[in-house]
């Protein structure tokens, strides 16, 4: 196990392959740890220096108090990847990471020479929205929303499978504190004007089946970065890389070596 402390939160964090192999980050979605990436990661190419982390009040990270801000997010990773001393990293982002993902950019561009936006937007749902959210879960814990968000999580195919129950669990069992906190930080992030001014190669990934930021957000957000790619993984919810990780992984692949990284 990996801890770094950094902004005075301790972040549980893995650093996997060569420390001289090309960098490549990801960075999970609400309600989720690390291991949503364990899928992918046997069809991607050898040699790459895999960095994955919980984020604050995720996993086996630590869960301060809230209130959490979207800066605070983007300031904990680039501590993290400053303490690993990386740089010209590909960042992948999931959900609340894909905005993780266009903070960072904005602001570190020698962290970041590329981007993945997987299910995610510039902007995710509303500010009331999210209010609705937090106080349903501030009355009744994660278990209240559980079966809302997993429909939108997920195909109804995947529901029948053994597998679900796991990512139910993994779901429920967040500190009820660390997802409030991260509801907050989506909904007072925007990043329409501060996206639109990247650019950086940027790769934007959509699951048909997504209930949670549907296919057109994320084409939306794509367009706000010039020469930007969108693909759509067919049959897939929320998380692709969870359905659907050999094509996922391909089309990883694909912008990796579009992009001069491997």
């Amino acid at each position: 196990m990996k801890i770094a402390t950094v902004n005075d939160i301790a972040l549980h964090f893995r650093d996997d392959g060569p420390q001289d192999g090309p960098p490549i980050v990801f960075s999970n979605s609400l309600g989720t740890d690390l291991r949503l990436w364990d899928k992918i990661l046997p069809h991607l190419p050898e040699g790459l220096r895999v960095i994955r982390y919980d984020k604050r009040g995720h996993g086996l990270s630590e869960c301060p108090s809230r209130p959490y801000s979207m800066g605070a997010l983007v300031r904990d990773v680039e501590a993290l990847l400053d303490h690993l001393q990386v740089q010209d990293a590909v960042f992948v982002g999931c959900s609340i990471g894909g905005l993780i993902a266009q903070g960072l950019a904005v602001k570190r561009l020698d962290q970041v020479r590329a981007m993945v936006l997987s299910n995610t937007a510039a902007k995710i749902g509303t500010v009331e929205m999210w209010e609705d959210r937090i106080a349903l879960v501030e009355k009744g814990g994660i278990e209240a929303l559980a079966q809302t968000i997993l429909e939108r999580w997920f195909s109804k195919a995947f529901h029948k499978t053994e597998e679900f129950a796991a990512w139910s669990a993994m779901l429920t069992r967040t500190p009820r504190e660390g997802y409030l906190g991260c509801s907050a930080a989506i909904a007072g992030t925007d990043f329409y004007s501060t996206t639109a001014s990247l650019t950086l190669p940027t790769l934007a990934i959509a699951g048909s089946e997504d209930g949670s930021t549907p296919p057109d957000l994320v084409r939306e957000t794509a367009a706000l970065v010039a020469g930007s790619k969108f693909e759509l993984i067919r049959g897939a919810g929320h998380l692709p890389m969870v359905e659907a990780p050999e094509a996922y992984a391909r089309l990883l692949t694909t912008f990796l070596k579009d992009v001069g990284h491997i």
